[in-house]
């Protein structure tokens, strides 16, 4: 799928070693633009970037858009951005990514996840269904799909499978089709400032469903429960483990390599129907509701039972979704990109139903200080199911902000809250140490974060 727009544009991203804007800015590469963009450090997103002939600049200066014609920021690029400044100077055109996503995809049709957890494996196991179908979509991710290494792929059909980005609420710009909303939580509170103001985005969000499209809203998330007594368009069905759900998730098993359950379908004016037997090869109460909002989408565009169940059961996953890294002294390293409190419950809730005999330690490094500061208790009352936490240095995330209290004493309630063992930490040597001294036996480590954490716990066998 060729097309020949703005050919004689060139579009610069400022920040495009993000995973949102890497994969945005690919995508528009192969559907036939001229692009280009910048970033403060060199990245894999950026690798594999430069791997599709995309001109990648290491450093924001002025010169870098000296012939760029249009502009695309991520949510994470200040004001005081000397790129961003000079475009307003030259009056070039900026757009947000989600409002260049949003153009992107008013050329196809689409299944648009939002929400505030759970967005990335949800539009995986979409597109993983889809592709199993012979649909072959085109997918815009904020992780990489293990399937075909990357989080951005142009696909044959005027199908497109996305996550959205509510950070800067220019999700509510997206034009949908089909879309899911996992569940709506406090994040990105430094933008909306209220939850009430991020519930009524949302309401805005789902308000723009179209007639021959759907919107699936998981009834399991009081928040969710909420909007939905605020939405005028009723052009949605419901999924979860409340009974009231539209597609309700029934007969849950669950092991170490695999979940397994059956959904009951309940539909205004139709026979209720039943999907049995669905198994995953992922973990965790919070992965099958993800599961059941793919189905829903699958079963509503006319997609069979049986190709659904089999786009599921060879699903490949997400890197850094509970990701096996490595064993020592046989004890089992997974990396986890939980950085809420809601997901990391989640995540440990999942883990604990299958290794009930395991000791869980989690290495967790905090993400943002600004979301430390607003989500402090909920930080603290997270780890319950965990035994111990290795607690490492706030990633900051180019944060100037002061924290407000002394990291000691959030350490002390995490103590306190959550009932663990605490070791704190200051870098990736010091933690080296403590594994070499401390992992063995029954035991199952967990690097949970969005920062730098990934990097760490790859780094480690080379350290032990």
């Amino acid at each position: 799928m060729k097309i020949e727009l703005a050919k004689s544009e060139l579009i610069h991203f400022v920040g495009i070693g993000g995973i949102g804007m890497s994969g945005l800015a690919l995508i528009m590469k192969e559907l036939g633009f001229n692009v280009q963009g910048s970033d403060i450090l060199n990245n894999k997103n950026i690798e594999r970037l430069k791997k599709n002939k995309i001109k990648v600049i290491i450093g924001h200066n002025k010169q870098n858009i000296k012939k760029s014609t249009i502009l695309v920021i991520s949510s994470a690029i200040q004001k005081s951005n000397t790129e961003f400044l000079e475009a307003k100077k030259k009056k070039l055109p900026i757009y947000k990514r989600g409002e260049m996503l949003a153009h992107i995809v008013s050329l196809m049709k689409n299944v648009v996840v939002a929400g505030s957890h759970g967005k990335t494996t949800t539009t995986s196991l979409v597109s993983n269904i889809f592709s199993k179908a012979k649909i072959d979509p085109t997918v815009i991710n904020g992780g990489v799909l293990n399937s075909f290494g990357n989080s951005a792929k142009l696909g044959k059909s005027n199908w497109c499978i996305l996550e959205s980005d509510e950070s800067d609420g220019s999700f509510i710009k997206i034009p949908i089709t089909y879309s899911i909303v996992t569940n709506i939580d406090l994040e990105h509170m430094d933008f909306y400032k209220s939850i009430e103001n991020l519930k009524n985005n949302f309401v805005k969000f789902l308000n723009k469903t179209p007639s021959f499209g759907k919107s699936f809203i998981c009834l399991d998330n009081q928040n969710n429960k909420d909007i939905l007594k605020k939405i005028s368009n009723m052009n949605y069905h419901t999924y979860g483990i409340d009974e009231k759900s539209n597609f309700r998730i029934l007969n849950i098993v669950q092991k170490i390599n695999y979940s397994k359950f059956d959904i009951k379908i309940s539909l205004p004016n139709t026979k209720k129907k039943y999907i049995k037997n669905i198994k995953i090869p992922i973990i965790g109460l919070h992965n099958i509701r993800n599961t059941t909002a793919a189905v829903a989408v699958a079963f509503s565009i006319g997609i069979s039972n049986k190709l659904i169940k089999d786009g599921l059961k060879n699903f490949q996953g997400v890197q850094r979704r509970f990701t096996k890294l490595f064993s020592f002294q046989k004890v089992p390293f997974f990396d986890d990109y939980a950085h809420h409190p809601t997901a990391i419950r989640e995540v440990l809730n999942g883990v604990k139903e299958v290794y009930k005999n395991k000791e869980i330690v989690c290495i967790f490094q905090p993400h943002r200080i600004s979301r430390l500061k607003i989500l402090r208790k909920d930080f603290s009352k997270a780890f319950i199911k965990a035994d111990t936490i290795v607690l490492c240095p706030i990633y900051k995330a180019g944060e100037n902000i002061n924290l407000g209290f002394k990291y000691s004493k959030f350490a002390k309630e995490l103590i306190k809250n959550s009932k663990i063992k605490l070791i704190l930490i200051k870098d990736n040597l010091e933690l080296a140490k403590y594994i070499r001294q401390n992992i063995y036996g029954e035991k199952i480590v967990i690097g949970m974060g969005a920062g730098s954490i990934s990097s760490w716990m790859r780094e480690l066998p080379n350290l032990l």
